[in-house]
């Protein structure tokens, strides 16, 4: 292993594999890596939006590269990191942050949800971080964010696919923080909680559909419920760069997280009381999925309207839109 030359919080000029930025969050910390002069490697598994996205980005100024690929594929490590090296001669960065959210009642939910959901946001990100971390090794420097989630430290009603692939990431990437410690590669954890980057618009929806997508998209647009994406993105960039090992980005992730862990009991019975107040199953056989972009609230439309028009800005400025 060389020795690290490298300036602690300096990242100009460095590589930067960010997974699932295509869109949402994972754009915005794209667009943020991108205005400290990183080089960008992007993926996701849509080519049209992925084009879009990297002609966003091109349009900022940064210097891209985008790959059109599934990262559930077993090959997609080793394409990343390939295309990383050979277009830009190094790899320095690796941000997982894609992921699938599916909102649904436990009874409408189905076991490829569950699966789904652990090879997109648990087992993915730990195969391309163990793939990362010989190069990153070899150069005697590097930063891992592992992008979970507050569904990872407290697992909400009717997000339990969801939450089951956030905790197992949270301990993959807390693990791993553990095995390698301060340096010269390092993991840091980012722990969202609602943010609003437009992301009801593309997550799946099970159950009751329209009224199940009306209190996620009320929750991911209110300004007191969630955090604005281009502030989170900072965030999260600010803590790799100094090499955070964690970093909670709302009061009331803070609160759920610490909270859940100093009383347990009390938890339960609020999200249990939080479970009987959200929908409930679609009478009969579970129902299709459905994507937030084709469904209408169950609520007065302009109402509606009114309360989600930051989500719905975000959306349009996040790629989150169809087409």
């Amino acid at each position: 292993m060389r020795a690290s030359v490298f300036a602690p919080d300096d990242i100009t000029g460095e590589v930067a594999i960010v997974t699932g930025a295509s869109r949402g969050l994972g754009l915005e910390l794209a667009a943020e890596l991108g205005r400290h002069s990183c080089r960008l490697v992007i993926c996701a598994r849509d080519a049209a939006e992925l084009d879009r996205a990297a002609a966003a980005l091109r349009a900022g100024g940064a210097e891209v590269t985008a790959v059109a690929c599934d990262i559930t594929d077993e090959a997609a490590p080793r394409l990343l990191i390939d295309t990383a090296v050979s277009s830009y001669g190094r790899l320095d960065i690796l941000v997982n942050n894609a992921g699938i959210i599916q909102v649904e009642p436990l009874d409408s939910s189905q076991p490829g949800d569950y699966e789904s959901a652990m090879r997109t946001m648990a087992l993915a990100p730990a195969r391309i971080a163990l793939a990362a971390l010989p190069v990153m090794r070899e150069r005697g420097h590097g930063r891992i964010v592992n992008v979970t989630s507050v569904g990872g430290k407290i697992s909400v009603p009717h997000l339990l696919p969801y939450c089951m692939a956030k905790f197992a990431a949270v301990a993959f990437s807390e693990g791993l923080r553990a095995e390698l410690g301060s340096g010269p590669v390092t993991v840091t954890t980012a722990v969202p909680g609602l943010m609003r980057t437009g992301s009801h618009m593309q997550a799946l929806f099970r159950g009751q559909r329209e009224k199940e997508f009306t209190w996620f998209s009320l929750g991911a647009s209110l300004p007191l419920v969630s955090m604005d994406a281009g502030r989170a993105a900072r965030r999260i960039v600010s803590a790799m760069r100094t090499r955070q090992p964690e970093v909670i980005l709302t009061p009331a992730a803070q609160v759920a997280a610490r909270g859940a862990g100093v009383f347990p009991g009390l938890t339960v019975r609020l999200l249990h009381l939080m479970s009987a107040a959200l929908p409930g199953p679609e009478p009969g056989a579970p129902g299709e999925v459905a994507r937030g972009a084709g469904l209408r609230p169950a609520m007065s439309t302009r109402l509606f309207g009114r309360l989600t028009a930051l989500g719905r800005s975000a959306a349009r400025r996040l790629n989150e839109l169809p087409g």
